[in-house]
Protein backbone atom coordinates (compact mmCIF):
# COMPACT_ATOMS: atom_id res chain seq x y z
CA UNK A 1 0.00 0.00 0.00
CA UNK A 2 1.46 3.36 -1.02
CA UNK A 3 1.90 6.35 1.26
CA UNK A 4 -0.90 8.14 -0.60
CA UNK A 5 -3.21 5.19 -0.08
CA UNK A 6 -2.36 5.06 3.60
CA UNK A 7 -3.13 8.76 3.95
CA UNK A 8 -6.52 8.26 2.35
CA UNK A 9 -7.39 5.45 4.75
CA UNK A 10 -5.96 7.07 7.88
CA UNK A 11 -8.54 7.73 10.60
CA UNK A 12 -9.68 11.30 10.95
CA UNK A 13 -8.12 13.34 13.72
CA UNK A 14 -10.20 14.14 16.84
CA UNK A 15 -10.44 17.77 15.69
CA UNK A 16 -11.73 16.73 12.26
CA UNK A 17 -14.36 14.47 13.85
CA UNK A 18 -15.42 17.21 16.24
CA UNK A 19 -15.54 19.98 13.62
CA UNK A 20 -19.16 19.42 12.43
CA UNK A 21 -20.39 19.34 16.03
CA UNK A 22 -18.45 22.50 16.86
CA UNK A 23 -19.99 24.13 13.79
CA UNK A 24 -23.47 23.20 15.00
CA UNK A 25 -22.76 24.52 18.50
CA UNK A 26 -21.55 27.80 17.01
CA UNK A 27 -24.72 27.98 14.94
CA UNK A 28 -26.95 27.57 18.00
CA UNK A 29 -25.13 30.27 19.96
CA UNK A 30 -24.99 32.70 17.06
CA UNK A 31 -28.65 32.39 16.08
CA UNK A 32 -29.89 32.88 19.66
CA UNK A 33 -27.79 36.00 20.25
CA UNK A 34 -28.59 37.37 16.81
CA UNK A 35 -32.31 36.81 17.20
CA UNK A 36 -32.31 38.52 20.59
CA UNK A 37 -30.56 41.45 18.95
CA UNK A 38 -33.02 41.51 16.05
CA UNK A 39 -36.09 41.48 18.29
CA UNK A 40 -35.12 44.94 19.52
CA UNK A 41 -36.10 46.25 16.06
CA UNK A 42 -39.75 45.22 16.46
CA UNK A 43 -40.92 48.54 18.00
CA UNK A 44 -39.33 50.54 15.16
CA UNK A 45 -40.17 48.56 12.01
CA UNK A 46 -42.20 45.51 13.06
CA UNK A 47 -41.55 41.78 12.77
CA UNK A 48 -41.98 41.43 8.95
CA UNK A 49 -39.40 44.15 8.24
CA UNK A 50 -37.03 42.62 10.80
CA UNK A 51 -37.26 39.32 8.91
CA UNK A 52 -36.62 41.23 5.68
CA UNK A 53 -33.46 42.73 7.19
CA UNK A 54 -32.31 39.36 8.44
CA UNK A 55 -32.90 37.40 5.25
CA UNK A 56 -32.18 40.19 2.75
CA UNK A 57 -28.82 41.23 4.19
CA UNK A 58 -27.85 37.60 4.73
CA UNK A 59 -28.57 36.85 1.07
CA UNK A 60 -26.45 39.81 -0.08
CA UNK A 61 -23.51 38.81 2.13
CA UNK A 62 -23.65 35.18 1.07
CA UNK A 63 -23.95 36.09 -2.62
CA UNK A 64 -20.94 38.41 -2.48
CA UNK A 65 -18.76 36.00 -0.50
CA UNK A 66 -19.60 32.66 -2.12
CA UNK A 67 -20.69 33.73 -5.65
CA UNK A 68 -23.02 30.78 -6.27
CA UNK A 69 -23.60 31.78 -9.91
CA UNK A 70 -20.34 29.99 -10.69
CA UNK A 71 -21.99 26.65 -9.98
CA UNK A 72 -23.17 24.58 -12.92
CA UNK A 73 -26.39 23.11 -11.57
CA UNK A 74 -28.63 20.50 -13.09
CA UNK A 75 -32.32 21.34 -13.22
CA UNK A 76 -33.02 18.90 -10.37
CA UNK A 77 -30.30 20.50 -8.24
CA UNK A 78 -31.68 23.97 -8.90
CA UNK A 79 -35.14 22.82 -7.86
CA UNK A 80 -33.66 21.30 -4.69
CA UNK A 81 -32.03 24.65 -3.81
CA UNK A 82 -35.24 26.59 -4.50
CA UNK A 83 -37.30 24.20 -2.38
CA UNK A 84 -34.75 24.51 0.42
CA UNK A 85 -34.90 28.31 0.15
CA UNK A 86 -38.70 28.46 0.22
CA UNK A 87 -38.95 26.58 3.52
CA UNK A 88 -36.04 28.66 4.84
CA UNK A 89 -37.95 31.87 4.12
CA UNK A 90 -41.22 30.60 5.57
CA UNK A 91 -39.43 29.30 8.66
CA UNK A 92 -37.83 32.69 9.33
CA UNK A 93 -41.03 34.61 8.72
CA UNK A 94 -43.19 32.37 10.92
CA UNK A 95 -40.64 32.34 13.73
CA UNK A 96 -40.29 36.12 13.87
CA UNK A 97 -44.04 36.56 13.77
CA UNK A 98 -44.27 34.29 16.81
CA UNK A 99 -41.75 36.45 18.68
CA UNK A 100 -44.18 39.37 18.64
CA UNK A 101 -46.22 37.75 21.41
CA UNK A 102 -44.22 34.94 23.07
CA UNK A 103 -40.71 34.83 24.61
CA UNK A 104 -37.73 33.68 22.57
CA UNK A 105 -36.97 30.51 24.53
CA UNK A 106 -40.57 29.31 24.41
CA UNK A 107 -40.88 30.06 20.69
CA UNK A 108 -37.76 27.97 20.03
CA UNK A 109 -39.09 25.16 22.22
CA UNK A 110 -42.33 24.97 20.22
CA UNK A 111 -40.51 25.37 16.91
CA UNK A 112 -38.19 22.56 17.95
CA UNK A 113 -40.98 20.04 17.49
CA UNK A 114 -40.01 20.07 13.80
CA UNK A 115 -36.47 18.66 14.07
CA UNK A 116 -37.56 16.43 16.94
CA UNK A 117 -40.23 15.00 14.68
CA UNK A 118 -37.58 14.28 12.05
CA UNK A 119 -35.49 12.44 14.65
CA UNK A 120 -38.48 10.36 15.79
CA UNK A 121 -39.75 9.58 12.29
CA UNK A 122 -38.31 6.08 12.49
CA UNK A 123 -39.48 5.45 16.06
CA UNK A 124 -40.06 1.77 16.69
CA UNK A 125 -38.82 0.89 20.19
CA UNK A 126 -40.44 1.76 23.54
CA UNK A 127 -37.62 4.23 24.26
CA UNK A 128 -38.59 6.20 21.16
CA UNK A 129 -42.17 6.56 22.31
CA UNK A 130 -41.00 7.46 25.83
CA UNK A 131 -39.05 10.46 24.57
CA UNK A 132 -41.99 11.43 22.35
CA UNK A 133 -44.15 11.41 25.48
CA UNK A 134 -41.64 13.68 27.23
CA UNK A 135 -41.88 16.16 24.37
CA UNK A 136 -45.68 15.95 24.39
CA UNK A 137 -45.82 16.75 28.12
CA UNK A 138 -43.48 19.70 27.65
CA UNK A 139 -45.51 20.97 24.74
CA UNK A 140 -48.77 20.54 26.66
CA UNK A 141 -47.39 22.78 29.42
CA UNK A 142 -46.67 25.51 26.88
CA UNK A 143 -49.72 25.34 24.63
CA UNK A 144 -52.65 27.69 25.39
CA UNK A 145 -55.04 24.81 26.12
CA UNK A 146 -55.93 26.24 29.50
CA UNK A 147 -57.27 29.62 30.53
CA UNK A 148 -55.54 32.00 32.85
CA UNK A 149 -53.02 34.81 33.00
CA UNK A 150 -50.07 32.58 32.11
CA UNK A 151 -51.42 31.00 28.91
CA UNK A 152 -49.36 31.78 25.81
CA UNK A 153 -50.85 33.77 22.95
CA UNK A 154 -52.56 31.40 20.50
CA UNK A 155 -51.41 33.30 17.43
CA UNK A 156 -47.80 33.24 18.61
CA UNK A 157 -48.00 29.52 19.29
CA UNK A 158 -49.51 28.89 15.83
CA UNK A 159 -46.70 30.81 14.11
CA UNK A 160 -44.06 28.95 16.18
CA UNK A 161 -45.66 25.61 15.24
CA UNK A 162 -45.63 26.61 11.56
CA UNK A 163 -41.96 27.49 11.91
CA UNK A 164 -41.41 24.03 13.41
CA UNK A 165 -42.94 22.32 10.39
CA UNK A 166 -40.72 24.39 8.12
CA UNK A 167 -37.68 23.59 10.26
CA UNK A 168 -38.31 19.88 9.84
CA UNK A 169 -38.61 20.33 6.08
CA UNK A 170 -35.47 22.48 6.11
CA UNK A 171 -33.50 19.56 7.58
CA UNK A 172 -34.92 17.10 5.06
CA UNK A 173 -34.43 19.37 2.04
CA UNK A 174 -30.98 20.44 3.29
CA UNK A 175 -29.83 16.81 3.35
CA UNK A 176 -31.01 16.45 -0.25
CA UNK A 177 -28.57 19.18 -1.30
CA UNK A 178 -25.67 17.60 0.62
CA UNK A 179 -23.89 16.63 -2.60
CA UNK A 180 -23.60 20.33 -3.56
CA UNK A 181 -21.05 22.83 -2.17
CA UNK A 182 -22.49 23.89 1.19
CA UNK A 183 -21.85 27.67 1.27
CA UNK A 184 -23.06 28.18 -2.31
CA UNK A 185 -26.17 26.14 -1.56
CA UNK A 186 -26.93 28.33 1.46
CA UNK A 187 -26.43 31.45 -0.67
CA UNK A 188 -28.90 30.21 -3.28
CA UNK A 189 -31.40 29.16 -0.61
CA UNK A 190 -31.15 32.46 1.25
CA UNK A 191 -31.61 34.39 -1.99
CA UNK A 192 -34.78 32.44 -2.67
CA UNK A 193 -35.97 33.17 0.86
CA UNK A 194 -35.25 36.89 0.34
CA UNK A 195 -37.45 36.98 -2.75
CA UNK A 196 -40.32 35.80 -0.53
CA UNK A 197 -39.90 37.85 2.66
CA UNK A 198 -38.27 41.15 1.62
CA UNK A 199 -41.33 42.40 -0.33
CA UNK A 200 -43.53 41.61 2.68
CA UNK A 201 -41.23 43.62 4.96
CA UNK A 202 -41.15 46.57 2.58
CA UNK A 203 -44.93 46.57 2.27
CA UNK A 204 -45.32 46.47 6.05
CA UNK A 205 -42.71 49.08 7.08
CA UNK A 206 -42.34 51.25 3.99
CA UNK A 207 -39.52 53.78 3.85
CA UNK A 208 -38.71 53.29 7.57
CA UNK A 209 -36.65 50.28 6.49
CA UNK A 210 -34.18 52.61 4.79
CA UNK A 211 -33.32 54.50 8.00
CA UNK A 212 -29.51 54.10 8.21
CA UNK A 213 -29.34 53.39 11.94
CA UNK A 214 -32.07 50.74 11.76
CA UNK A 215 -30.57 49.18 8.65
CA UNK A 216 -27.19 48.95 10.42
CA UNK A 217 -28.78 47.07 13.34
CA UNK A 218 -30.58 44.86 10.86
CA UNK A 219 -27.30 44.09 9.10
CA UNK A 220 -25.58 42.98 12.31
CA UNK A 221 -28.60 40.88 13.25
CA UNK A 222 -28.61 39.29 9.79
CA UNK A 223 -24.96 38.28 9.96
CA UNK A 224 -25.31 36.78 13.44
CA UNK A 225 -28.69 35.13 13.10
CA UNK A 226 -28.69 33.94 9.50
CA UNK A 227 -25.50 34.23 7.42
CA UNK A 228 -23.19 32.67 10.01
CA UNK A 229 -25.47 30.00 11.56
CA UNK A 230 -26.97 28.69 8.33
CA UNK A 231 -23.53 28.31 6.80
CA UNK A 232 -22.34 26.45 9.90
CA UNK A 233 -25.46 24.29 9.85
CA UNK A 234 -24.87 23.33 6.24
CA UNK A 235 -21.33 22.23 7.16
CA UNK A 236 -22.79 20.15 9.99
CA UNK A 237 -25.61 18.69 7.88
CA UNK A 238 -23.10 17.36 5.35
CA UNK A 239 -21.27 15.35 8.03
CA UNK A 240 -23.86 14.57 10.74
CA UNK A 241 -26.65 12.05 10.08
CA UNK A 242 -30.14 13.53 10.24
CA UNK A 243 -31.03 11.53 13.35
CA UNK A 244 -27.90 12.85 15.11
CA UNK A 245 -28.63 16.45 14.20
CA UNK A 246 -30.42 16.88 17.53
CA UNK A 247 -27.26 16.17 19.56
CA UNK A 248 -26.48 19.85 19.99
CA UNK A 249 -29.66 21.35 18.55
CA UNK A 250 -31.46 19.98 21.61
CA UNK A 251 -29.83 22.73 23.64
CA UNK A 252 -31.22 25.55 21.51
CA UNK A 253 -34.48 26.13 23.48
CA UNK A 254 -32.49 26.50 26.71
CA UNK A 255 -29.85 28.70 25.06
CA UNK A 256 -32.64 30.83 23.59
CA UNK A 257 -34.32 31.22 26.96
CA UNK A 258 -31.04 32.31 28.57
CA UNK A 259 -30.30 34.74 25.73
CA UNK A 260 -33.82 36.17 25.99
CA UNK A 261 -33.37 36.69 29.70
CA UNK A 262 -29.95 38.29 29.46
CA UNK A 263 -30.47 40.42 26.34
CA UNK A 264 -34.21 41.11 26.30
CA UNK A 265 -35.18 40.92 29.96
CA UNK A 266 -37.66 38.10 29.28
CA UNK A 267 -38.48 36.10 32.39
CA UNK A 268 -40.01 32.63 32.39
CA UNK A 269 -42.15 30.89 34.96
CA UNK A 270 -40.94 27.74 36.69
CA UNK A 271 -43.42 25.64 34.71
CA UNK A 272 -42.12 27.10 31.46
CA UNK A 273 -38.55 26.23 32.38
CA UNK A 274 -39.82 22.73 33.17
CA UNK A 275 -41.40 22.51 29.72
CA UNK A 276 -38.12 23.56 28.08
CA UNK A 277 -36.21 20.98 30.15
CA UNK A 278 -38.61 18.23 29.06
CA UNK A 279 -38.28 19.16 25.39
CA UNK A 280 -34.48 19.30 25.64
CA UNK A 281 -34.47 15.90 27.38
CA UNK A 282 -36.78 14.49 24.72
CA UNK A 283 -34.49 15.64 21.95
CA UNK A 284 -31.35 14.28 23.57
CA UNK A 285 -33.16 11.06 24.41
CA UNK A 286 -34.37 10.61 20.85
CA UNK A 287 -30.80 10.80 19.57
CA UNK A 288 -29.55 8.27 22.14
CA UNK A 289 -32.43 5.90 21.43
CA UNK A 290 -31.90 6.05 17.69
CA UNK A 291 -28.16 5.48 18.09
CA UNK A 292 -28.88 2.27 20.01
CA UNK A 293 -31.26 1.18 17.26
CA UNK A 294 -28.60 1.57 14.60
Amino acid sequence: MTALSLARHAPASPLARALPYLALAGSVLSVCIGTSFAKQLFPQVGAPATVAYRVGFSALVLLLVFRPWRLRLKRTDMWACVRYGVVLGLMNFSFYMSLRTIPLGLAIAIEFMGPLGVSLYHARRPAHFAVAALAAVGLAILLPIHHGGHALDRGGVAFAACAGVCWGLYIIFGKRTAHLPGPQTVALGMSTAAIIVVPIGLYNAGTAMFTPSLAAIGFVAAVMSSAVPYTLEMIALKRIPANHFGVLMSLEPAVGAIAGGLLLGETLLAQQWLAIALIVAASAGSVLALEKTH
